[in-house]
């Protein structure tokens, strides 16, 4: 499998989603305009006062995050892969009238820039699954940081990516041993709408990433998972009673979040 056919590939599905996205009731923009946070209390708990602190947010999508971390008083800076949703973003910025710098990068491509100027570094929720090997990014992750600085992360759970889409058998491992390669209609986001475009994915599990971000010097300080997830966008979800989701038939079974915080020495 050709790496840079998959990034192109992927490009293209983000670059049509953040269109897609932007005006959808799932990230409900409108609301976020007039002061709705879009942040869970997973990765908020593990950042603590981010205020005044030099921020750098990976794979940002088209910017909500990153711009509540503004809002929460943090420098930041926003880094995706998606042209339209760097675009995005920067609209969506002077429409909150918030500062914060947007980045049309890969992931997994060195920025020299970048090098040293964070306190935190952040990612969160369906990110290194589109990822083929998670080293680049752990390296880069290691490289922004200040030294002392710290590494958030907030992720859906490996196990969930070893079910087909309707959660009702195992069909992916749960090891990194091929790309997994869909044509899905519409997105989690709009699961109703006519697009279909081609996607590759990876399943990291756990040992990987942690082996990657210690492997390039990071120290693990706080390791959680979690039963349920903050977000409704999988097949056959039911309310947990808290605000969040499990998958029906599921409920407090399966690992569906974890998160973790590292620091650089």
């Amino acid at each position: 499998m050709d790496q840079k056919t998959a990034f192109e590939t992927n490009r293209a599905l983000w670059d049509a989603r953040a269109e897609l996205h932007y005006g959808s009731a799932f990230y409900d923009v409108d609301a976020f305009l007039k002061g709705k946070g879009t942040l869970n209390g997973i990765e908020l708990d593990l950042m603590g006062d981010v205020g005044g602190l030099d921020m750098l947010h990976l794979q940002c999508h088209f910017g909500q995050d990153t711009l509540s971390l503004a809002r929460l008083g943090a420098k930041v800076t926003g880094l995706d892969l998606s042209g339209t949703a760097i675009t995005k973003a920067r609209e969506l910025a002077q429409r909150c009238n918030l500062e914060a710098t947007f980045i049309e990068s890969n992931v997994i491509d060195f920025r020299p820039e970048l090098e040293g100027a964070f306190d935190i570094v952040f990612t969160s929720y369906g990110t290194i699954g589109w990822l083929p090997d998670l080293e680049p990014w752990a390296a880069n992750v290691a490289r922004y940081l200040k030294p002392g600085g710290r590494f958030i992360m907030a992720e859906f759970h490996p196990a969930v990516w070893m079910f087909d889409n309707d959660f009702t058998h195992v069909q992916y491992p749960y090891f990194n041993r091929e790309a997994i390669i869909e044509n899905e209609v519409g997105s989690y986001a709009a699961p109703d709408a006519s697009l279909r475009l081609e996607s590759y994915s990876w399943n990291h599990p756990l040992a990987d990433v942690l082996t990657a971000l210690m492997g390039n010097g990071l120290r693990l300080e706080a390791f959680r998972e979690f039963d349920r997830s903050p977000y409704d966008c999988f097949h056959k979800t039911v309310p947990s009673g808290d605000g969040n989701y499990f998958i029906k038939g599921m409920e407090g079974k399966l690992p569906m979040v974890y998160a973790l915080r590292m620091t650089k020495p």
